[in-house]
């Protein structure tokens, strides 16, 4: 009887290999199949939903008085999106689990909520970043770096604008949100780091946050 062929076997293991690099957050050896429309029209409408519950609902909670959302829509929402949104990233990539992105979401929301034990938001984003970065180090997670670097980015420039004039600083918190569909639309195409449908989730999200608080800063 002839040994079997050991190429025979190569094949089969493809797909798990590709599927094991798409876990790590490496882009896979083949072209990722496009999500159907519906699909990101769904995930989109989700943020879209998202955005305007943040906005509208929340708004900047207990910093200012009560009234309006254009009157108390502050910088800290859109930064305190950006926040959010890149420590689930950085998560994601820390760990080499895509669906952690997705896990970190009511987590990295509940943060802001450590200001009434005396910890500020950005503190609290601050260590969740760094703590997933030197995790993400410690297990040689290659975009781990990457991750980071576009929280400090992203989340410098919104963090800055908190302490800038109201409506300037609203302005350009919003904007840094809105850059950080750039980052959404890459890991979609790439299909790497985080779910697709989390990516597309933040767009939607991201966009209608952005839109609502140039719009609120312009009428003020």
């Amino acid at each position: 009887m002839s040994e079997p062929d050991a190429t025979a076997a190569r094949p089969a293991a493809r797909p798990a290999a590709r599927s094991a690099a798409r876990e790590r957050g490496t882009p896979p050896a083949a072209p990722p199949r496009p999500t159907s429309a519906g699909v990101n029209a769904l995930w989109v409408a989700v943020g879209v939903l998202s955005g305007l519950g943040i906005v509208l609902g929340v708004g900047a909670g207990g910093d200012v008085p009560a009234g309006s959302a254009a009157e108390t829509t502050t910088a800290a929402v859109p930064a305190t999106a950006v926040g959010v949104a890149a420590v689930c990233y950085l998560a994601a990539a820390a760990t080499g689990r895509r669906w952690v992105g997705w896990a970190m979401v009511p987590v990295a929301s509940a943060l802001p909520f450590l200001e009434y034990a005396g910890v500020p938001r950005w503190v609290s984003f601050g260590a969740a970043g760094l703590a997933f970065l030197l995790y993400g180090l410690a297990r040689h997670r290659p975009t781990t770096l990457a991750q980071a670097g576009a929280m400090v980015g992203y989340l410098g420039v919104a963090v800055a604008a908190v302490a800038m004039p109201a409506r300037v600083g609203l302005v350009v918190a919003a904007l840094a949100l809105a850059a950080h569909v750039a980052w959404d639309l890459v890991h979609y195409r790439r299909d790497m780091v985080v779910h697709r449908s989390l990516a597309v989730w933040c767009i939607g999200l991201d966009l209608t946050v952005a839109a609502l608080c140039v719009g609120f800063a312009v009428a003020a």
